[in-house]
């Protein structure tokens, strides 16, 4: 089927809407990042030392990967070496 539309919302990619939900589950947070268009679901178990948004960042990386969508963060910047 050529030209399929893989964004039935009509939202351009980075207008891309991501809900989630958080429930604590004893010491740990469930934590679910749902796409609005696609209604792909992932969920992730955190400790709560965590904090919200890095909560929310590894939802919505493991939520990008399984669409097959690029990184939105940057790789970590190089540290230089230690020298005796």
């Amino acid at each position: 089927m050529a030209g399929r539309d893989n964004n039935p919302s009509g939202h351009p990619p980075s207008e891309q809407r991501v809900f989630f939900e958080f429930t604590q589950l004893g010491q740990q947070f469930r934590v679910a990042a749902i796409d609005e268009a696609t209604g792909t679901e992932v969920v992730i178990i955190c400790p709560p030392q965590l904090g919200q948004p890095q909560m929310q960042r590894l939802a919505l990386q493991k939520l990008r990967h399984k669409l097959g969508l690029p990184h939105d963060s940057a790789p970590p910047p190089a540290r230089p070496g230690k020298y005796a």
